[in-house]
């Protein structure tokens, strides 16, 4: 089903508000458990969510050097998630080494490792942030590709991109290299802080694996409304 590439993010303040809407919205089997949420409630609401037989996409960005983004990894691996991201400016070395402990953590309790994600670049930045804030002398789509073949090259299982550059990596990376998008946006959605991003319906179409939305549900008057009106939509990509 299209709504299974679906990942609702859990951008809330702790594990109350949390678990409210989780249970607001049953029909939703994949959440983002992000930096905020994490924070304030440590691996208790990964416990509550596989407790309710959800699948977990843990988004920390881990950006560290080599050894502690290593560490970070094989904790987090531990927890039996599906999806963990790792920032790939963290460098090939310290990609090589998440690549390694993810393995490593999940051998230590039995479950099957998590799929190391690569957060190319944040939604959040534009081409002009990119240039003029980041000093990086690269044409935007070019650096994400970059990034994304560096991380592919390591042995990630894919990356993260916003959904106007998903065309470009799955044409270049292959079939098999997932591509997760945030920044996606109904049109009757507020972008907010989003720079570059699609509708659901057009990032599926442009080849991608799993869209993150997060606020046009989760701060949606009526979230099940919400979450039913974007579903509707994706029933008609083909």
């Amino acid at each position: 089903m299209t709504t299974d590439k679906i990942i609702v993010a859990l951008d809330v303040p702790d594990v109350e508000s949390a678990i409210a809407l989780v249970d607001k919205l049953p029909q939703v089997n994949f959440w983002k458990v992000g930096l905020e949420l994490f924070t304030s409630s440590g691996p208790t609401i990964i416990e509550l969510l596989k407790s309710r037989q959800k699948r977990i996409f843990l988004d920390l960005k881990f950006h560290d050097i080599p050894n502690t983004v290593a560490g970070a990894c094989r904790a987090a691996a531990r927890y039996g998630v599906d999806l963990l991201t790792i920032h790939a400016t963290a460098g090939r070395d310290a990609l090589k080494a998440a690549t390694e402990a993810v393995q490593v953590g999940a051998a230590q309790t039995g479950v099957e490792p998590p799929k190391l994600i690569a957060v190319t670049l944040l939604t959040s930045i534009s081409s002009r942030q990119l240039a003029f804030d980041l000093k990086i002398p690269l044409e935007l789509p070019e650096y994400i590709l970059e990034m994304a073949l560096m991380a592919q090259e390591i042995g990630l299982d894919g990356a993260v991109c916003s959904p106007q550059e998903v065309v470009q990596l799955r044409q270049t990376c292959g079939d098999d290299f997932l591509l997760v998008c945030p920044g996606v946006r109904p049109t009757w959605a507020d972008k907010v802080d989003q720079k570059r991003s699609l509708t659901p319906a057009q990032a599926i179409q442009a080849g991608a694996d799993y869209l993150v939305i997060g606020r046009p549900i989760t701060a949606a008057a009526e979230p099940d409304l919400a979450w039913k009106r974007i579903s509707e939509e994706l029933t008609t990509v083909v």
